[in-house]
């Protein structure tokens, strides 16, 4: 028999001072009850409980045994409790994992967030490559790339184009392309980690896909690193038009090949099961998700 069981039934008869009382309180029969008491006591080979026509008592071995049982039951409720409360309130560390270029578009939403629920400690991985969520123990992700692990639940947060930017000197130098395939001669900045490797994808009027290949004398796998490099004259980049959409404001950087659309990629919140899904998890991406939609001028 189900031992967690068997000690409520038992305690639920020395509370309510006997079987017929206790087989109420638990919504089971008086022989029920007397079963799962006798079922102790032979596993024990020790008598729990004297019996009368009118009350039970506890023998010695009963009341150590109902002692040690009471812990027990408070124990299991007061863990079920606390799993019950990270379900419905956010609390415990939130392992979270994020591509480099998100790192500036949530900065302000981690202070937020943390301020608001101080019952929640960050624990935040940036890096290149996607992490094995549940092998390394995440979470949460979230990751601009195509997630290729398919069990895993992909929410989609935002989504955004690229841009070819230059300089205004490198511009000045070199000229500016008219189409993508005047792309083949300049200085092209590639991103290693590109889901279209060393092409720059466009579409075409009708809708289909045009990969442009490109080459170039730097290749990097920090986005970060390429934006100061072409800052800095030193060529092209394919951007996210949210990486350098101050730098385009502000003149640093030129649009070019403007007539023509680029691809669109989504900004996901990756994790390993909407099932129960945890308090802290669940509200951060809510977080996240109108955190974008509030600040989505990046992304025209």
């Amino acid at each position: 028999m189900d031992r967690v069981l068997g000690m409520t039934t038992f305690v639920k008869v020395v509370d309510s001072g006997g079987f017929a009382a206790a087989g109420r309180a638990l919504n089971m029969s008086a022989s029920a009850v007397t079963l799962h008491v006798q079922a102790i006591e032979e596993r024990l080979g020790t008598r729990l409980l004297n019996r009368t026509t009118r009350q039970v008592s506890m023998t010695e071995a009963g009341r150590a045994y109902y002692d040690s049982c009471t812990r027990i039951l408070a124990d299991i409720e007061a863990a079920e409790q606390a799993a019950q409360e990270l379900q419905s309130k956010p609390r415990g560390t939130l392992r979270l994992n994020a591509a480099p270029t998100i790192l500036p578009l949530i900065h302000a939403m981690l202070v937020d967030f943390t301020a608001q629920y101080p019952d929640v400690s960050l624990d935040m991985t940036v890096s290149g490559r996607m992490v094995d969520l549940v092998e390394e123990g995440f979470d949460l992700a979230l990751r601009l790339l195509p997630v290729p692990d398919s069990s895993l639940i992909v929410r989609r947060l935002a989504g955004f184009r690229f841009t070819v930017v230059g300089a205004p000197e490198y511009l000045a130098q070199r000229g500016t392309p008219a189409k993508p395939a005047d792309l083949a001669a300049h200085n092209c900045l590639i991103y290693s980690d590109s889901p279209f490797g060393n092409e720059w994808r466009f579409l075409t009027k009708d809708g289909g896909v045009q990969d442009v290949p490109v080459s170039g004398n730097i290749k990097a796998n920090s986005a970060e690193a390429l934006r100061m490099a072409v800052l800095a004259g030193k060529g092209l980049m394919f951007a996210p038009r949210f990486l350098v959409a101050d730098d385009l404001a502000a003149g640093h950087l030129v649009p070019v090949l403007t007539k023509v659309q680029t691809v669109e990629l989504a900004i996901n919140a990756v994790y390993p099961s909407r099932r129960h899904l945890s308090a802290k998890v669940r509200i951060f991406i809510d977080l996240v998700a109108e955190h974008f939609r509030k600040t989505a001028a990046w992304n025209d």
